[in-house]
């Protein structure tokens, strides 16, 4: 009984703080990034995401939207330079960011303020001292389980998922999330995704329910955090 009213507790805790976020903070989307850096396979971020979305909508790029510089992104690249008489080298630089239109980057979800609040809250709650990608990695985790049909279909019905999440227990989600997070947030909405579609996360140093483990299959690591499907 206790541990189930601490978490009705922190979950109402957890609402009632959202509304304490900025506004503008939360629905900001910084894309200073995209032209920051020069691009090419193997690099992942919120640039290499923009960069995909803009690919998608000249028709150059047919793959998944996750921030993820691979073999297909190469190739769309490579086409969109033919196209504009650059070098083919599938390397995304400056020549390639100057002739680029000025195209929007949408998020991938028609969603609230309050949902990129709480994801981002739930993403403090859940990767305190992780960087930057192992922020988003969580953030994508929940993204993921709203494409599974195993799991609700909206941001706030997953977070609030009873037993899904520590930091909702413990109370971590409550606290004021950064800019930092805030960030995490909007990448993961973007599309970029550095846990390859994972929906399950697990930080082995820490855990002690272990015995689902063995039932998912292992597919990254990012910092503290093990992520399975």
């Amino acid at each position: 009984m206790l541990s189930r009213n601490k978490f009705l507790i922190s979950v109402v805790l957890l609402l009632i703080m959202v509304s304490f976020v900025n506004l503008k903070e939360a629905e900001a989307l910084d894309l200073d990034e995209f032209g920051s850096r020069t691009l090419q396979s193997g690099d992942e971020g919120i640039d290499v995401a923009v960069l995909q979305q803009k690919l998608k909508q000249l028709n150059y790029y047919s793959g998944i939207i996750d921030g993820i510089y691979g073999g297909g992104t190469v190739e769309a690249v490579k086409k969109f330079q033919r196209d504009n008489s650059l070098k083919v080298d599938g390397v995304f630089g400056q020549s390639s960011f100057d002739l680029i239109p000025e195209l929007k980057a949408d998020l991938n979800y028609n969603i609230s303020r309050d949902e990129i609040i709480l994801l981002a809250r739930i993403i403090h709650g859940e990767a305190r001292g992780e960087n930057f990608r192992g922020k988003v990695a969580v953030g994508s985790v929940i993204l993921n389980r709203i494409k599974s049909n195993r799991f609700p279909n909206t941001i706030r019905d997953v977070i609030l998922q009873k037993g899904q999440f520590s930091s909702l227990m413990d109370g971590q989600a409550n606290y004021y999330p950064g800019e930092e997070e805030l960030q995490a947030a909007r990448a993961a909405l973007l599309g970029y995704d550095p846990t390859l579609g994972s929906i399950f996360f697990y930080n082995p140093d820490i855990a002690t329910n272990t015995a689902w483990i063995s039932q998912r299959n292992f597919v990254t690591r990012i910092g503290g955090h093990v992520f399975l499907r």
